[in-house]
């Protein structure tokens, strides 16, 4: 009973407005939109850093001076191919000195075995005792384990001999060159870096940290766009391809690694580079939208002109459509959404058009454009 005796209120209230004793009279304006096809899409950003997708650090395992370079900074090196010589003296100083303990070790366990073959017939003849044969027999022994373990350290000895010599291993583009000729290198506790060598530097990476608050959305697969201050007017393109488990805290701020490919034909993308990422989390193509705006509109009784009505439904997602004198609540299903603009699934069809909001415009008649005695005029007014 008290929504009806308001909507008589307002009814007259309406009525005294619009029969000129007030001098206004008030019209309702609904703003509409078109509902089409369009594209819902959510992205996060983050900044990364580009890096080949395979690059090699080339060291030496043993010391010495550096003796020759044969590539530089950017050179091409294939597979196999020498870059660098170590000085080679005091490694083949010491495989001659191997060698040597090798030939000796060679020759007694020569005059052991012998021996062990005499002393061998002399105790089964029984001229000799047990003892006597058991200690040719652990001589003999001796000189073998002796002999193989000179062995190996020839071998180590060709070994490092070798790795005097250092080879490519992989075919790429020289990056980086850490040494020069007549530097000494140890390698004690760690590997010295000689070189960095890039594989491909057509296949490129983005290593990305991505905000916590943000990495759950991140999946494997999803479109992403990045650019670089190096050309800022280029877009680059890329997938991703892996999400990293493993936290960083760095200020107090927890980041998330994520890899991204970057293909590179051009090579404009050099390592790096700082890069700006923007991950498409969400993407829906060429699918009907509507504005949020809409979805919010809910038209009010206290708002509808002369003769309009109201049409609701129960549905609990729904856009509201004015057919003449009608306002019509039309269910829809709803889909993806960015906050700005909803995927419609169904109950609208393309081109439909939905109310998105109402106001009252307010005009004055020409009865209003007289003064008021009670209301003060413009300045100049009782001028005659």
């Amino acid at each position: 009973m008290k929504k009806i005796v308001n909507y008589s209120l307002m009814a007259l209230a309406t009525m005294a407005l619009s029969s000129g004793c007030g001098g206004r009279k008030y019209e309702v304006n609904y703003a509409t939109e078109t509902i089409g096809r369009g594209d819902v899409c959510t992205s996060v950003t983050a900044t990364g850093t580009i890096e080949p997708v395979t690059s090699v650090e080339v060291g030496t395992q043993v010391s010495g001076i550096i003796n020759r370079i044969y590539v530089d900074y950017n050179s091409e090196v294939k597979k196999g191919q020498i870059i660098a010589e170590l000085d080679k003296s005091t490694l083949q100083a010491r495989l001659a000195s191997a060698q040597a303990q090798l030939t000796a070790t060679q020759s007694d366990l020569a005059y052991q075995t012998k021996n062990m073959e005499r002393m061998k017939e002399l105790h089964e003849k029984q001229f000799i005792s047990d003892d006597e044969y058991e200690s040719a027999v652990l001589a003999y022994d001796k000189a073998k384990a002796t002999c193989e373990a000179q062995q190996l350290s020839v071998d180590e000895a060709k070994t490092n001999l070798g790795y005097a010599t250092i080879y490519s291993p992989i075919s790429g583009v020289i990056l980086s060159r850490e040494v020069e000729e007549g530097q000494t290198v140890a390698a004690a506790m760690t590997t010295p870096t000689l070189f960095v060598i890039a594989q491909d530097l057509t296949d490129m990476r983005v290593i990305a940290d991505v905000d916590e608050a943000d990495i759950g959305g991140v999946k494997e697969g999803q479109r992403v766009t990045f650019t670089v201050d190096a050309f800022p007017n280029d877009t680059f393109e890329g997938r991703v391809t892996q999400v990293r488990q493993e936290a960083t805290t760095t200020s107090n701020v927890v980041t998330y690694e994520v890899v991204i490919s970057a293909p590179n034909p051009d090579l404009k993308l050099k390592p790096g580079l700082t890069a700006s990422v923007s991950i498409y989390t969400l993407e829906r193509r060429n699918v009907l939208t509507v504005s949020a705006k809409a979805l919010r509109f809910t038209p009010k009784e206290t708002l509808l002109e002369e003769g309009d009505q109201i049409v609701d439904c129960d549905a609990a997602t729904k856009l509201w459509v004015k057919d003449g004198h009608t306002l019509r609540a039309v269910p829809v299903e709803l889909g993806a959404s960015n906050g700005v603009v909803t995927e419609v699934i169904s109950g609208v069809a393309d081109g439909t058009v939905c109310i998105n909001d109402a106001k009252v415009a307010q005009e004055e008649t020409a009865e209003a454009s007289t003064s008021n005695p009670f209301m003060p005029g413009p300045p100049g007014s009782k001028k005659k």
